[in-house]
């Protein structure tokens, strides 16, 4: 008998079915990583304008109006928008439910260490980088960089160390 090359073999239902092709390797498949600025960056910008707002107004109430001294009035400020920045912080910006000491300890210790980084490495950093400035000048554009490290080093400390989630502790 000649086979019609136009007619299809049959096919054995018993037979099983060819494999699927192997996936291509990937090398260097990247882990699943987060952005660094994303919703929870603007979050933080927004607290971080209502908790100078808040800060600042106290600041200068404590010293127009209620007669505080200078060192009095900039403290209050510090101290009220650290328990602002804090509370908008953790329940806003993170939605961290967790509630225990160690984590208000954690936002003390970062609110320190990342002030003595900023202001500690932006005033000599803009004096080598100013010679001939007044100091005065030299002074208000270290506060400046100052201000902006401290932003930063603040952000990355509140999101990655005292409001940090467990699925970011277990990736560490």
């Amino acid at each position: 008998m000649i086979e019609n090359p136009q007619t299809p073999t049959p096919v054995d239902p018993s037979t099983p079915a060819d494999p699927p092709a192997p996936a291509e390797p990937q090398a260097f498949a990247e882990p699943p990583r987060r952005k660094l600025i994303d919703a929870t960056t603007w979050k933080f910008i927004l607290v971080g304008i209502v908790n100078t707002i808040v800060g600042t107004s106290v600041m200068f109430l404590a010293y127009n109006w209620l007669g505080f001294g200078y060192w009095v009035s900039s403290a209050l400020n510090y101290i009220i928008g650290s328990i602002v920045s804090f509370v908008l912080n953790k329940y806003f910006t993170f939605q961290n439910k967790e509630r225990s000491l160690r984590q208000v300890w954690l936002f003390i210790l970062n609110i320190a260490v990342c002030y003595l980084v900023a202001y500690g490495l932006a005033k000599p950093l803009v004096y080598a980088l100013t010679s001939g400035l007044s100091v005065k000048v030299a002074d208000n554009l270290s506060m400046g960089l100052g201000m902006i490290l401290f932003v930063a080093l603040n952000y990355a400390g509140q999101r990655f160390v005292v409001f940090a989630s467990k699925t970011d502790a277990t990736r560490k």
